[in-house]
């Protein structure tokens, strides 16, 4: 059973309500789950939302669509993970991001073929400074073992690593062979890079050349809710469009990328202020 998990709140530090904010006629939410269900590798895709009050219209929504959805802590993102994935029997979760209405079943096929190929315990399409990124920010994918969630939900005892959910497998890791292709993972322009964490973790990082890791295309702010209806507007509203496609247009338009190009993104150590 290989279950993605779309974490969605309406408590938004930067823009609050952002996940039922309109994108091109539709919540951005329902944008990331459509898209993300065109995945061939998924058995199933969950909405993991809060018992907050404040994300009842959350739940409502995935009730009117029949998106499965489960409710969980508010700042305790590992937890609300692992009892989604517990619920579901999970054997590999993939972590998504309810903010990311560009998210990609090509890339998440690659990454949970990755980890299934190779016995990975985690793969993901990007790590936080200071290892680096050459996806575009808002194709983040992470896909781990339910071994390696569970044991991560046992031991990690930082709030961060509580609200960002990997940080556990990764944090200190260290560089375990050089990049390489393999006929079993004949995704385009990609290579795949082991890591090893000092947790004994199995990691592989997936790096696509040329590198794309500038663009952003995640909406946490006004200026990328801008970018991403421009996007959307684009493709006439629908969401049948590539990541590829994306980024012929930014080579077609070179002013979109500046519109949220200042915008900070979060570090690996940053909580909610409220937590």
């Amino acid at each position: 059973m290989t279950l993605a998990i779309i974490q969605a709140r309406m408590s938004s530090s930067r823009l609050p309500g952002k996940v039922l904010l309109d994108l091109g006629g539709q919540p951005m939410l329902v944008r990331v789950v459509e898209r993300t269900r065109r995945a061939a590798s998924l058995d199933e895709v969950v909405v993991a939302t809060t018992t907050d009050p404040s994300d009842d219209p959350v739940a409502e929504l995935c009730a009117r669509r029949g998106y499965p959805c489960y409710r969980g802590s508010l700042f305790d993102v590992l937890d609300r993970y692992y009892q989604a994935a517990l619920r579901f029997r999970a054997r590999r979760i993939v972590r998504i991001t309810a903010d990311c209405p560009v998210m990609d079943a090509e890339v998440v096929d690659a990454a949970v073929k990755a980890l299934r190929v190779f016995d990975a315990d985690f793969v993901a399409s990007r790590f936080p400074p200071p290892w680096g990124r050459t996806y575009p920010i808002g194709l983040d994918v992470e896909v781990c073992t339910f071994a390696a969630l569970e044991r991560a939900w046992k031991e990690a005892d930082q709030p961060y690593q509580r609200e960002h959910v990997m940080p556990y497998l990764y944090e200190d890791m260290q560089p375990a062979g050089a990049p390489f292709r393999h006929p079993d993972f004949p995704l385009t322009h990609a290579t795949l890079t082991p890591w090893e964490s000092p947790r004994g973790f199995r990691i592989l990082r997936m790096d696509h050349d040329p590198d794309y890791g500038r663009y952003r295309w995640t909406v946490d702010t006004p200026p990328d809710l801008e970018v991403l209806r421009r996007i959307y507007a684009n493709f006439g509203n629908r969401d049948d469009f590539s990541w590829r496609n994306v980024v012929a247009l930014y080579r077609a338009r070179p002013e979109l990328a500046a519109i949220n190009a200042a915008v900070q993104h979060k570090s690996l150590t940053d909580v909610d202020e409220r937590l």
